[in-house]
């Protein structure tokens, strides 16, 4: 019953702890990851593309403005108009623009010749029937001035182009030719791609149809917002000038975009992170501290169980020994002895029991001290230990009274037992040297007969006992038969 009662109290206990912990990881899991969530959106997202938007300056912004600039130029707009048969001139103004900015290419178009010219030189003239041509009518019929579009140009090494175009105009506003520079997408695709890896964000360019201009190379087959049924439902939100954060949901996961509209380029900067991303070291922690948490539970509630079972074990043998001298107490010694005399008299083996008293122990406590009397009372229970056999029970029944149960022992056998034990206290050397005298004890032997009773057999051994004393101490006398 007691260890039932035990394993509860560990279960109850262990159960508790548990939920204690996996309450107080959860809740720190929870506070992490609404910290981590708030984070991203207030400064983390922000940051980032302010940062992306920097890199887009010095990477993509600058060439457009390069670009913005040839336009402009009256040196080009003069030549175009008055002085185009003079190749040279504008083959190292091409030159000279491309060096300096570090372009991949720089060209020009002239509307009155229909010729393409690079800082390599004159390329081809432009007709509306070829496929690779269409760019530039395409170009001429925007209601812009410029645009950005990505190309495969079979003049320029057939790489893929970011081509930034800007339309020329004379003094009059007469469209007279196009200009700009390109530059390789895997120059960008690089940026874009270190953008997604050491931030964990995707970054792409829309225009106001919602079609991708710009992105990494590894979203090529995403073309138009439509093309994302989540991004298409959002995309009166996206393509807005005010920059926004939003939140939504693809294949089951949580994203959040950020927006910003670039000017400069007229287009949308979108810059999409997915929370698992952000969360994963949270949730990592998470798990790590439910781990060592239920771990912990697990020492703390073997530790628990060992100090139960310690504290039980000791309150066990509190309950049944004598704290004094490690023997059984009267309660312990009475039921098992009772045993044994059941079990004797089923088999029909003799049960004997010797009951002593140590002579003159009074005096032993009020001449030399409690102490003392405490060290005879322990020595003498080491003497009875090491003398009895495994079989034989023995017992303090209170004060300096000892009792011993023999099984299958005989009146005579129980006997030469009582005498060993007398002789072996009166002869010490311990006890002596305790006392300064021989300590001897007074003993009463009974043996059980059919219809003895522990009570009848406890009755009989104990006047045996006091017999001794009355005819002198320090010997042995045999109950008297019933």
């Amino acid at each position: 019953m007691k260890s039932k009662n035990n394993f509860y109290i560990v279960i109850t206990i262990s159960v508790l702890m548990i939920a204690l912990s996996i309450s107080i990881s959860l809740i720190n899991f929870m506070v992490s990851l609404h910290s981590t969530e708030t984070d991203l959106k207030t400064r983390s997202l922000p940051l980032t593309v302010d940062n992306i938007y920097t890199e887009i300056q010095k990477h993509v912004i600058e060439p457009n403005l390069v670009a913005s600039m040839m336009a402009h130029d009256t040196f080009l707009k003069d030549w175009l108009i008055n002085d185009e048969q003079n190749r040279e001139k504008i083959i190292r103004y091409l030159e000279t623009i491309k060096n300096k900015y570090g372009m991949f290419v720089t060209f020009l178009v002239s509307e009155k010749t229909q010729s393409y010219y690079t800082q390599n030189g004159f390329l081809e003239h432009l007709s509306s029937s070829k496929p690779d041509n269409a760019w530039y009518f395409n170009f001429k019929k925007i209601q812009g001035d410029n645009e950005i579009n990505l190309d495969f140009n079979n003049n320029l090494d057939n790489s893929l182009i970011m081509f930034i175009n800007h339309k020329i105009y004379d003094n009059d506003y007469h469209f007279v030719g196009a200009t700009g520079i390109g530059l390789k997408i895997s120059y960008i695709n690089d940026m874009l791609k270190r953008f997604r890896q050491e931030y964990n964000f995707t970054v792409m360019f829309v225009n106001d149809e919602g079609q991708i201009i710009l992105s990494e190379r590894t979203d090529a087959k995403i073309q138009n917002l439509s093309d994302v049924p989540e991004l298409h439902k959002l995309s009166d939100q996206i393509i807005v000038k005010d920059s926004k954060i939003l939140e939504y949901q693809k294949n089951g996961e949580n994203y959040l975009l950020k927006t910003k509209y670039i000017p400069e380029l007229e287009l949308y900067l979108l810059v999409e992170a997915k929370l698992d991303d952000f969360t994963e070291n949270v949730r990592q922690t998470f798990y790590l501290n439910l781990a060592t948490s239920l771990l912990v539970t697990v020492i703390i509630t073997f530790i628990i169980l060992l100090m139960i079972r310690g504290y039980n074990q000791k309150l066990e043998f509190m309950a049944r020994n004598d704290t004094l001298t490690g023997l059984m107490n009267r309660s312990a010694f009475n039921d098992s002895f009772n045993d044994f005399l059941h079990l004797c008299k089923r088999n029909g083996h003799p049960l004997s029991l010797i009951f002593f008293d140590i002579d003159n122990f009074k005096s032993i406590n009020d001449t030399l001290g409690h102490q003392a009397g405490d060290n005879v009372l322990i020595r003498i229970a080491e003497l009875l230990k090491t003398r009895l056999r495994r079989t034989d029970i023995v017992g303090r029944w209170g004060g300096e009274e000892f009792i011993i149960g023999l099984v299958d022992t005989d009146p005579k056998n129980a006997e030469v037992i009582a005498e060993t034990l007398r002789k072996a206290f009166e002869e010490d050397s311990l006890l002596i040297h305790l006392t300064s005298s021989p300590v001897t004890a007074s003993f009463g032997i009974v043996t059980a007969h059919t219809g003895d009773t522990i009570d009848t057999l406890l009755t009989r051994v104990d006047s045996a006992m006091y017999r001794a004393k009355e005819l002198g101490k320090n010997r042995i006398e045999t109950a008297l038969e019933h």
